[in-house]
């Protein structure tokens, strides 16, 4: 793994500039703003709805940039970001099921890298909501308020790290069963035979047996929606790191060969739906991103001889992403395009609907994922 580290460090390096530059000139504007996507080439701003799953992956890349940087104004900004975010986490009805995205590139964030104990807090009560989420007679979390008892996505998987994370703050691992039975429930009807996943699986609520499986944000029910993948190849890896169960690399692992396979049909961009028809020309960079960073964190865990399976897995991603789907001048402020919502339109009009597009989430993912590469430079120099 190391030589083909090495053999990349002058592309990982480059791209960090690339990143670097931009991101000093885009948050000199945005500053402390919630933006998701960028409208005529300008990043908008959520802080009207502050509830949006998506409103603190803003935060999370000021916080990687302040890390790898030290430029006091990233943090600043990021921290404004978390205090505003007050209003939402003391309003139980506008919680849901992604406060672990929500508070952990916020705050946990925050916490680890200044010790701020106010950030700590913050995180120790959005855990606290995730768990209550609990479905303790269906084994698993559930997804949105409303009349859907009964759902569960393949999202969460990203957010059960936040309840891995606050039972080594409280050592007590109450919040890390209530993870693993979530992984447990959704290794098990969630992950396909072939390694493709579902992304709504609808339980009986009274004991977990399934009742539907809804196309979500995919072509159709049965088919293979890029992002989803995305977050069962990452998910699992990150349930691996925090318990150890080597169930969920394996998970991890059949899902990322999956959609390894896929990505080699496409020269490494993704699909939106990995079997969408032919005549679509949907892509979601953002899958990739993601798939990327979980790639990265398998490669990180299986013995030598796998590992650069994994790695370079991720570098074919990144570089490709890099390469078409990527803007480094000031024509857009987002750092990636492509990128996708949903397959199929639900509201035409919504400013959540994005086709071919810019998403706040495959530019973080993208960044983290140039981090990690740094990281692991530094780690085999």
């Amino acid at each position: 793994m190391q030589a083909l580290l090495q053999n990349h460090e002058s592309f990982i390096s480059g791209v960090w500039d690339n990143i670097e530059k931009k991101a000093e000139t885009i948050a000199n504007r945005i500053k402390d703003g919630m933006p998701f996507t960028t409208v005529n080439g300008v990043y908008d701003d959520w802080q009207d709805n502050a509830s949006w799953w998506t409103n603190t992956f803003w935060t999370g890349t000021l916080w990687l940039l302040f890390k790898e940087t030290g430029i006091e104004s990233y943090k600043q900004y990021a921290q404004s970001i978390e205090k505003k975010m007050d209003a939402v986490l003391h309003d139980y009805d506008e919680l849901h099921h992604d406060v672990g995205f929500m508070w952990l590139l916020s705050s946990v964030l925050n916490y680890e890298l200044t010790g701020d104990k106010e950030a700590r807090s913050r995180a120790m009560l959005a855990a606290s909501v995730l768990s209550s989420r609990f479905n303790m007679a269906g084994g698993f979390i559930r997804a949105w308020n409303g009349d859907y008892a009964g759902w569960a996505i393949i999202d969460c998987m990203m957010n059960v790290p936040l309840l891995y994370w606050a039972s080594v703050q409280c050592k007590d691992d109450r919040f890390k069963y209530i993870g693993m039975m979530h992984a447990d429930k959704t290794m098990k009807d969630f992950i396909r035979a072939d390694g493709s996943v579902n992304h709504i699986v609808v339980f009986d609520e009274n004991n977990g047996e399934i009742l539907d499986i809804p196309r979500g944000q995919g072509y159709e029910s049965g088919s293979s929606w890029s992002r989803g993948q995305s977050w069962a190849v990452y998910g699992f890896a990150q349930s691996y790191h925090w318990t150890g169960k080597t169930e969920y690399l394996d998970a991890a692992k059949r899902v990322a060969h999956y959609a390894l396979t896929c990505l080699s049909q496409t020269g490494y961009v993704p699909l939106c739906d990995y079997r969408q028809p032919a005549d679509s020309d949907l892509l979601d960079s953002s899958a990739g991103a993601i798939t990327a960073c979980g790639l990265i964190e398998i490669a990180k865990a299986v013995p030598e001889a796998e590992k650069s399976l994994y790695l370079q897995g991720a570098l074919s991603i990144i570089k490709a992403l890099d390469a078409s789907c990527a803007i480094w001048d000031n024509s857009d402020e987002a750092f990636l395009t492509n990128g996708t919502s949903a397959f199929h339109l639900s509201n035409p009009k919504h400013r959540s609907e994005v086709r071919n597009g810019a998403l706040v989430y495959g530019d973080y993912y993208f960044i983290e994922a140039i981090c990690k590469l740094k990281e692991l430079l530094k780690l085999s120099a």
